[in-house]
């Protein structure tokens, strides 16, 4: 197997576009060699522990770009047959506590399966995935523990290291989000089209 490390927010729609895109190339070539692990990475990470609303936080970023920052994210989720809810979505979470989530849901051999849930619930529910019973209802919905799951958030658990594992991910030289390493050494950044990732994959089957 080759490592794909995937750095990643929940709360970021290039991601969410990034991951169909690759696991669309996936199912096309169901003998890839990658074995898949995801890492965190905060777009705010000075985002208040209890978020913010979604349009205050829009217009702060973006002012009067947001409809043209927006556009391109609508058009190639279209294009991939992807539903985004932009409009369901009122707050801006801190995404800490979800990383956590990744991480212990990792452990349990669940890690893509909670990022797929994560991102179903904030671009296409609406939900706020900075929330404690939001992210306990993820869990329970894939499987995980429930009752351990609401001790580990109870207690912050991983949070610091979550932190610092950002940061890590900065001092590496990663600005934005997705961004992929193949095999711990090829970077891959952006949310690229599955045509990319076949090929890739057609390569690696070459070399090997």
């Amino acid at each position: 197997m080759i490592t794909l490390e995937i750095y990643s927010d929940p709360v970021c729609p290039w991601c969410f576009i990034g991951k169909v895109a690759l696991e669309r190339a996936l199912e096309a070539r169901p003998n890839h060699p990658f074995a898949v692990t995801w890492h965190p990475f905060m777009l705010n990470p000075d985002m208040p522990a209890d978020g913010m609303d979604r349009q205050e936080y829009l217009e702060l970023k973006f002012g009067e770009r947001l409809v043209d920052a927006y556009r391109p994210i609508v058009e190639r989720a279209e294009a991939l047959g992807l539903n985004l809810n932009l409009p369901a979505i009122t707050r801006q979470p801190n995404t800490a506590a979800a990383h956590a989530l990744i991480h212990w849901a990792g452990l349990e051999g669940k890690q893509n399966a909670a990022v797929s849930a994560l991102f179903r619930a904030y671009f296409q529910q609406g939900r706020d995935i900075g929330a404690r019973e939001v992210l306990l209802d993820i869990a329970n919905s894939i499987g995980m523990d429930a009752d351990l799951t609401a001790r580990l958030l109870d207690a912050g658990a991983d949070r610091d290291a979550v932190i610092e594992a950002d940061r890590t991910a900065r001092a590496r030289g990663i600005q934005g989000v997705p961004f992929f390493v193949v095999a711990g050494q090829h970077a891959v950044p952006g949310a690229q089209p599955a045509e990319l990732w076949m090929q890739v994959i057609d390569e690696l089957a070459e070399q090997s």
